[in-house]
């Protein structure tokens, strides 16, 4: 009998086994990978979410569960909307501008011009650079007594006087997201610039030849071929912004309150000074919520991997 004439409960059991045989084959190769992950992301993760219903001590003593009491109070936090609020104006904003300052710079680095190996090797140093030496050059570059930027915009007349830009929260805010925007364009730029290198040059020679110029070819041609690259960029980038740390903790970080905070400083905050780890991961777990929330939407929605 042969294999289509075999009963389909057989021809069942015998691919369970070759998959079973071939995951064991598979075994010794991403076994490292497996426990990996394990170490790093899923014990994290599972003993976070269990701290959150868990009642600790300043000093780290597990004391009893609390069910979900930690997320009632979370909830209910008066601090809780303007946070969301800043996050949510934190990741919009450095998303989209970067997003499209990348779009931009790629396509000018697409062009052959002198110097451009040396102009896309300097776009390198942001993403290079250590996120926390960038924002803390920026931080005192701002600074009203001494910051060299400060100087630099009362020289040129745009400001009258030093202004303490990370002292007021609007500023402070707005100086961090020029920093986010200055670290998160180079990943950004490649991305793209690797999706336009990969536009099949007939495509372009055709849409010449129909009469389209550069502007419609931009927008009905290279950008929906651009699709996947884009995708991609936009969905790393609200990842990395979100979880974003160091910026706004530098940038914002002298400001008392709760203002000028994200969920990213909160948890800190109380981590650090109110030294409530229930909170604290409670907090993470409703941080890790939205981010999951967001990347389904996206995918389910952009099909970032969807070939056109």
């Amino acid at each position: 009998m042969s294999t289509f004439e075999q009963p389909p409960i057989t021809r069942i059991r015998r691919a369970r086994v070759r998959n079973r045989e071939s995951f064991v084959a598979a075994l010794p190769w991403i076994g490292p990978v497996l426990i990996l992950i394990f170490g790093v992301v899923v014990f994290p993760a599972a003993y976070m979410i269990y701290n959150s219903t868990r009642r600790i001590s300043q000093a780290g003593t597990n004391i009893e569960g609390v069910g979900f009491a930690n997320f009632s109070r979370v909830l209910a936090d008066p601090n809780l909307p303007r946070i969301l609020l800043n996050t949510v104006v934190w990741v919009t904003v450095v998303v989209t501008l970067t997003v499209i300052l990348s779009l931009a710079l790629a396509s000018f680095l697409n062009k052959p011009f002198p110097g451009r190996t040396l102009v896309r090797m300097a776009v390198v140093v942001p993403w290079a650079a250590s996120v926390v030496m960038t924002t803390t050059v920026f931080y005192y570059g701002l600074d009203r007594d001494y910051g060299i930027m400060n100087t630099f915009l009362v020289d040129i007349g745009i400001l009258d006087s030093p202004y303490g830009f990370t002292k007021n929260v609007t500023a402070a805010l707005g100086a961090a997201i020029v920093v986010g925007i200055f670290v998160s364009i180079p990943f950004t730029t490649y991305t793209l610039l690797a999706g336009l290198q990969a536009v099949p040059a007939d495509i372009l020679e055709a849409a010449k030849m129909d009469g389209a110029g550069r502007v419609r070819t931009y927008f009905l041609v290279i950008l929906p071929q651009l699709r996947s690259a884009l995708a991609v960029a936009v969905l790393i980038n609200v990842i990395n912004v979100f979880n974003n740390l160091p910026i706004l903790r530098i940038m914002t970080g002298s400001i008392p309150g709760y203002d000028a905070d994200t969920l990213m400083t909160y948890i800190f905050k109380v981590l650090q000074f109110d030294r409530r780890l229930d909170l604290a991961s409670a907090l993470s777990v409703l941080n890790f919520a939205i981010v999951i929330v967001i990347v389904a939407a996206y995918v389910k929605i952009v099909k970032p991997m969807k070939e056109d």
